[in-house]
């Protein structure tokens, strides 16, 4: 067997977003991913879905494996001919250990590729405000580790050397010696007025910063409880911040936000977050797809074939636009076939998804469901009437019955079903307990139902208890019923039942959270 080859990829800082197009290519095309902690768990979910993961992080029940083993690991799995990404927290060049990985690799013949990442060196001071050259303030900057012990540091730092080397300094992994390195800076020449930065888990939910200067940041750290992982900036540009700080400023900064719509709608929704300064955290819990039951496709087959006997075809989802025309190819047919009916849709995305495919709906309900819709067509609809529904298989029966009892006949069919996605996400549960997941988003009764029903599959003895720390947001009444009927406590209802009136609630809500607190 021809050996595998292993990529050596730097993920970033934490963003999902910031891994380099060549990183997220080789990570696709995995068929093991070797990781930690610092990788971002997001990252996960653009591996394929039959890649094999393995975590070589710290865990409760052992300790990080050592690095001679993961060099060990690497080698090992590639000679079983794998395509083998290890997926590295910033760039695997700086502080990664890559050059062991890489000459074990060598020395067994096994081809690899470095794919660099962006530097927490770097990104880290940008997503606080601070920039680490300025035209005017450094036109050089150093990048030191702060990782080990005081003797270690005087070891592998000349500090009469690197304290006035370049105008910025950058530690990292030093906030347990903040105190030295602030004494040691001073003692080489460094005013104790200089500015001093520390910011926390850069380009993440957890983002903070402390600043001060090097006479007082020791005392700050210990006042704060300020504990790593951080990077710590000294310099001038540190007072960029004061003018610069951008990802503060945004409405949903902070906030990690479960995302469980379906994998082909969360983009949608994880984009507007992500844009408003919040972390979107993708974890889809239904698919849809066309129906499996015999009886459910026939069923569709024969309502297309009548295409020239209604009077109405009723659409109520993007979702419902896409199968129905989905199926009207898988049948040979075309819409012209349904020329004799008129068009309703329940709010303006699903009327844009029928206007996408040329067809404009001659009714368009203001209120996004289905009692919404009745009222629109109140008036329009005549007793003796045929309308088609083509819709999900767990649609209310509202719209069918009360159609029914106005004397329209209708023929509903189910032209995509929902299921529970079987995702993977082994930071999930973890993440819920310490309530690292500050709100969830719900944008149907049946993301409420399956994600109850995925944390049971994933461990959880009480689901509902789990989500209890973190908002509940809802899309409308009707799915925050849902998630009240299962032992979750709503605090967010969106106004308007689309995603855009979701994401302003969410808004909403954590502007008024912050001025209680203040």
């Amino acid at each position: 067997m021809s050996a595998g080859k292993v990529y050596l990829v730097g993920a970033g800082p934490g963003d999902p977003k910031l891994i380099t197009l060549r990183g997220l290519e080789a990570l696709k095309r995995a068929d093991c991913v070797v990781y930690d902690r610092l990788a971002g768990p997001q990252l996960l979910n653009r591996a394929r879905p039959d890649a094999e993961f393995i975590y070589v992080g710290k865990l409760p029940d052992r300790h990080t494996m050592k690095q001679e083993e993961i060099n060990r690991l690497l080698v090992d799995l590639a000679l079983q001919g794998k395509t083998v990404i290890r997926l590295k927290g910033g760039d695997p060049t700086v502080f990664g250990r890559v050059g062991e990985e890489a000459e074990l690799l060598r020395k067994n013949g096994v081809p690899y590729e470095i794919i660099p990442g962006i530097t927490s060196a770097i990104a880290v001071p940008a997503y606080a405000g601070i920039p680490v050259t300025h035209r005017e303030l450094a036109s050089s900057f150093s990048v030191i580790t702060g990782h080990e012990s005081p003797d270690k540091l005087d070891l592998s730092i000349h500090w009469d050397k690197v304290t006035n080397a370049t105008g910025t300094l950058v530690f990292l992994m030093g906030v347990a010696k903040i105190g030295y390195i602030a004494e040691q800076l001073q003692r080489y020449g460094r005013p104790p007025e200089t500015p001093v930065a520390l910011v926390r888990w850069g380009t993440r939910a957890e983002q903070r910063t402390l600043t001060g200067t090097l006479a007082d940041i020791e005392e700050r750290v210990k006042a704060a409880g300020f504990e790593p992982p951080a990077v710590i900036i000294v310099g001038d540009v540190v007072r960029q911040r004061e003018t610069l700080a951008w990802i503060e400023r945004k409405p949903l900064f902070g906030k990690r936000v479960l995302v469980t719509r379906a994998r082909s709608q969360a983009s949608e929704l994880a984009d507007k977050i992500d844009e408003l300064g919040g972390e979107p955290y993708e974890f889809p819990v239904i698919e849809t797809r066309l129906p499996t039951e015999e009886a459910a496709v026939q069923a569709v087959r024969d309502a297309i074939r009548a295409a020239e006997t209604y009077d109405w075809v009723i659409l109520t989802s993007e979702n419902g636009v896409a199968f129905f025309f989905r199926w009207l190819d898988l049948c040979d047919s075309d819409i012209r076939k349904f020329h004799r009916a008129r068009f309703a849709a329940i709010g303006p995305k699903t009327a844009e998804a029928l206007a996408l495919r040329g067809v404009r709906a001659d009714v368009v309900a203001e209120q996004f469901r289905a009692e919404g819709l009745l009222e629109s067509l109140a008036g329009e609809v005549k007793p003796g009437q045929t309308a088609l529904l083509p819709r999900g298989d767990l649609a209310r029966e509202t719209l069918p019955a009360e159609l029914g009892r106005q004397g329209v006949k209708t023929v509903e069919i189910d032209v995509y079903e929902t299921v529970l996605a079987h995702g993977r996400d082994p930071f999930l549960l973890e993440m819920l307990e310490n309530g690292e997941i500050h709100a969830v988003t719900f944008t149907s009764s049946s993301t409420v139902v399956n994600l109850l029903d995925a944390l049971r599959r994933l461990g959880a003895e009480d689901p509902a208890a789990l989500l209890r720390s973190a908002e509940i947001a809802c899309i409308g009444p009707i799915t925050a019923r849902t998630a009240e009927e299962n032992g979750l406590l709503v605090t967010v209802t969106a106004e308007t039942a689309t995603i855009d009136g979701l994401v302003k609630a969410l808004c909403d809500s954590t502007t008024k959270r912050g001025n209680e607190r203040r």
